[in-house]
């Protein structure tokens, strides 16, 4: 097996998947449902098939990125909370 190019272990919310998650959601839900509002507007020249794109698939992607970025959060919050002992008699516990 190959040795791994960089390991990360980020503080926080780790953006490198936030981006990856992005990209792969807003390619398979977002462009479908932008050639599906295609349907409802004339678009006659590729300057207008363009324009249309960029207005509808702006949002789309925003909307993605934000609630990949909230849920990477939320999720980050919910294994911090896991991973920190409850009180300070518990600690001393499993020093025993």
């Amino acid at each position: 097996m190959a040795d791994p190019v960089a390991t990360t272990t980020p503080d926080g919310v780790d953006f490198g998947w936030v981006m990856q998650v992005t990209f792969v959601v807003t390619i398979l839900v977002g462009a479908p449902l932008v050639a599906l509002l295609s349907t409802t507007v004339e678009l006659s020249t590729w300057g207008a098939r363009a324009n249309f794109a960029i207005r509808v698939g702006a949002p789309i992607w925003l909307t993605t990125n934000v609630t990949a970025y909230l849920y990477a959060k939320y999720k980050r919050e919910d294994t911090d909370d896991d991973e920190q002992p409850d009180s300070a008699e518990s600690t001393a516990t499993d020093d025993e």
